[in-house]
């Protein structure tokens, strides 16, 4: 089957088509194999089932991934948004997105490397069978991070400017990061750990059921320090353990409600003290062991490396 990249007119909606004259409509770019150093003029669509492979390539309008599609860019500069239908993947390097990314309920995965955006966003799971992830490595990101499925690691020197909200995700790590707002992390399966960062705001943790580690020797996840903290910590209603380790809160820490009791070492250097539970509550803590961490990005090489060789196939895209 021939396969190419054309112009096509796409209207939306039957209400959209009566409006609207051959001459306001939008032009889409179908992106099929692989594409250069070119500039698209419009929007840039992934078709279901496709693979998009493009280095250097400048983009104008909006991406849209569609379900199952597969975006690889590197060295690329996407003016709008880009967003993923459920199970697509998009996986940028050395890439600015001008908007926000958008994964869609049961979304494969994004991965940015060196690549800057808008917010990011990850939908809820919901019916879907698909387990959704966000990885970043030195990735900058002008907004906030809101994730409700799935694995996220922020890592590697990224730069938040907002907010980072989890709620519901596998686990929530985020190492050698900084966030300039305030983290909310909500009822992640496996728990969270936080290693050699610097967050801004006040941090907020509770309900997750795998454990919390702030800083080193930890039982989740291997790390070299601790990180600064410019107001309050509270970790809650944790279960498989809290480790507070190496960390500088500029305000309060209140730890309670946990199963078994927070360990809190003695080299942590908290302004306004800590809260912890009385002694008879903490005596009827009971320990659950805490899952330690493994290697998940190897799920992003692998489907980086089947993209590219699809789109490679296809043959060169006629952007």
């Amino acid at each position: 089957m021939k396969r190419l990249l054309a112009a096509v007119t796409v209207i939306s909606a039957a209400g959209v088509l009566a409006a609207a004259s051959p001459a306001s409509a939008a032009l889409v770019t179908h992106c099929i194999g692989t594409g250069g150093a070119v500039t698209v003029p419009n929007d840039l669509y992934v078709p279901a089932g496709e693979s998009c492979s493009l280095t250097g390539t400048i983009v104008t309008g909006n991406v849209s991934v569609a379900a199952g599609g597969n975006l690889v860019v590197s060295g690329g500069k996407f003016s709008g948004d880009v967003r993923i239908a459920g199970n697509g993947y998009f996986d940028a390097s050395d890439t600015e997105v001008g908007g926000p990314v958008v994964l869609a309920a049961g979304g494969y995965g994004v991965y940015l490397r060196d690549a800057s955006t808008g917010a990011v966003t990850v939908r809820p799971k919901g019916t879907t069978t698909v387990d959704s992830f966000l990885f970043t490595e030195g990735a900058t990101v002008t907004g906030s991070v809101n994730v409700q499925a799935g694995e996220v690691r922020v890592d590697k020197n990224t730069s938040i400017t907002g907010s980072i909200t989890s709620t519901g995700t596998y686990y929530t790590d985020v190492h050698d990061s900084f966030v300039d707002g305030t983290v909310s992390v909500l009822n992640s399966s496996t728990g969270s750990v936080f290693c050699g960062s610097s967050i801004r705001g006040k941090a907020t943790f509770a309900g997750n059921l795998g454990g919390v580690q702030l800083g080193p020797n930890g039982p989740l996840d291997s790390c070299a320090s601790g990180g600064f903290w410019g107001k309050d910590v509270s970790v809650t209603s944790t279960t498989g353990g809290v480790t507070v380790d190496d960390n500088i809160i500029d305000g309060t820490l209140t730890a309670t409600g946990n199963t078994p009791v927070a360990t809190i070492a003695d080299n942590n250097r908290i302004r306004r003290g800590v809260v912890t539970d009385p002694a008879a509550a903490a005596a009827r803590s009971a320990a659950r062991p805490a899952a330690p961490r493994t290697d998940d990005t190897a799920k992003a090489d692998e489907r980086r490396t089947e993209a590219v060789q699809e789109a490679t196939e296809a043959g060169p895209a006629d952007l």
